[in-house]
């Protein structure tokens, strides 16, 4: 491909990964998630709100979902089901227009943790219906860590976190500047401390 040999490519995918970039497949040879796209299905159908227009994009997670959204600068609705019970959840929100409240967004594993395995890490970062349903599953699944935020809440990281990601001069928020965003939305204590 263009002169451009297997390998220098192969390397250059690597470098860009372990920039946090994006996320290659097992073999290292394609993009597994360009957050907060995902290249194959996870829990989340994201959808334009206007129901004309037929684009569809995979959502690695909640979070992931909102941040389509803010990438897009567009209305959306998420679909995805309550862990918990089952339910069908359909999500309306815009880069304006936040999620109804209710529904609560349960992050698997300390910041500090996300991307030793991040393709996990946001396999369980999932909508609930509510508190209790999150509280309830972690106890059914015993599991014990975990924070519990207002899908509200992650509406609202998105914005920063991923409202520039397309634009044409992106540059990656440094460590600090995330943190920052964590703290200003309330989200702080060990578990938010990035590395």
């Amino acid at each position: 491909m263009l002169g451009t040999s297997d390998r220098t490519i192969r390397r250059a995918l690597i470098e860009l990964a372990e920039r946090h970039l994006f996320v290659l497949n097992r073999d290292g040879d394609a993009i597994r998630m360009a957050h907060p796209f995902s290249a194959a299905p996870m829990a989340f159908v994201v959808a334009p709100a206007d129901g004309h227009d037929e684009r569809r994009w995979w959502g690695g997670c909640a979070w992931d979902s909102f941040g389509i959204s803010a990438c897009l600068h567009l209305d959306v609705l998420i679909d995805t089901t309550c862990p918990f019970c089952g339910t069908h959840l359909r999500i309306e929100a815009g880069p304006e227009r936040p999620p109804s409240s209710g529904p609560v967004v349960r992050f698997p594993r300390p910041a500090a943790e996300w991307w030793d395995d991040v393709v996990a890490t946001c396999t369980d970062i999932r909508l609930f219906c509510s508190t209790d349903h999150a509280a309830g599953w972690m106890t059914a699944t015993g599991t014990a860590i975990g924070e519990i935020v207002s899908a509200e809440i992650v509406w609202r990281l998105s914005q920063p976190w991923y409202g520039d990601r397309l634009d044409p001069d992106y540059q990656p928020h440094t460590a600090a500047a995330n943190q920052m965003t964590l703290a200003e939305l309330g989200l702080t204590g060990t578990f938010w401390e990035l590395p």
